[in-house]
């Protein structure tokens, strides 16, 4: 096999025309599309799966990130446009869930297609602000208010050296997640899957269930155990679930 084709730096792989139906993934503050290159092992060889990686962090360390969610929607945006010809999902995790959430409405602005279903997994419902900012704090302050998110392991936090590699990619994140500005709009037109921990402090089962309020079509929840990183401590749970969204998505667009 050679070297996938890459067209545009927002996704590590081209999307291809064997493709019956496409997963974009939106990554969690901080994170990198490559918390999502096993996924698509996960579902059958008709699924694409196409992380999208954001300017700053792996294979675009070199960029400078962006600070601001409506300038981060509209490059993503403009980016994947030419490959929504296929049906597609969109997933987001915390910040990438509200991502997620804004790409579909900034495509529905442009009158491009909609996602036949959005996933939003560990985040609060977009109207809802973050209760506790962090993005503002001095760098101290902003590294021990990182722990409660358990999802950086303590000798990354504890290292100078990488966190101040990090910092600024996190402080970006946080910008953008937390200077999020919510406004109000029709509801969208394609059902709503939401994940959530059950131990997760950062939203709650109430505050997820209020993404309801964010589709005209259906809405289904689904409470795991684990905190707000069960992305990846109930994985492959997860995946069994987004698998079987996936091909009932398929079943209603043949």
């Amino acid at each position: 096999m050679g070297t996938p084709k890459i067209v545009t730096p927002w996704l590590l792989t081209c999307p291809e025309t064997k493709d019956k139906i496409r997963l974009f993934c939106l990554p969690y503050a901080g994170g990198g599309a490559f918390v999502y290159r096993e996924w698509m092992k996960a579902f059958s060889d008709d699924v694409g799966v196409y992380p999208i990686q954001l300017p700053g962090r792996e294979n675009r360390i070199t960029e400078p990130p962006l600070c601001e969610m409506g300038k981060l929607v509209d490059a993503i945006s403009e980016a994947i446009i030419p490959y929504l010809q296929r049906p597609f999902i969109f997933f987001g995790h915390s910040m990438g869930a509200r991502i997620a959430f804004e790409l579909a409405r900034s495509l529905r602005r442009k009158r491009k297609p909609q996602p036949c279903c959005l996933i939003v997994s560990g985040s609060r419902a977009p109207h809802i602000p973050e209760p506790k900012p962090l993005h503002h704090l001095p760098d101290d302050e902003f590294v021990k208010e990182l722990r409660r998110f358990s999802g950086i392991p303590e000798a990354i936090l504890q290292s100078r050296e990488l966190m101040e590699f990090f910092i600024p990619i996190l402080r970006a994140d946080f910008t953008v997640d937390e200077t999020y500005v919510y406004s109000e709009d029709m509801p969208l037109d394609c059902p709503i899957v939401a994940f959530g921990g059950t131990e997760d402090i950062e939203a709650n089962r109430e505050e997820i269930e209020a993404w309801i309020h964010h589709t005209s079509c259906d809405f289904m929840l689904e409470m795991m155990e684990g905190d707000h990183f069960f992305l990846q401590m109930r994985r492959e749970l997860l995946l069994h679930s987004v698998s079987q969204i996936i091909s009932q998505q398929l079943k209603l667009s043949l």
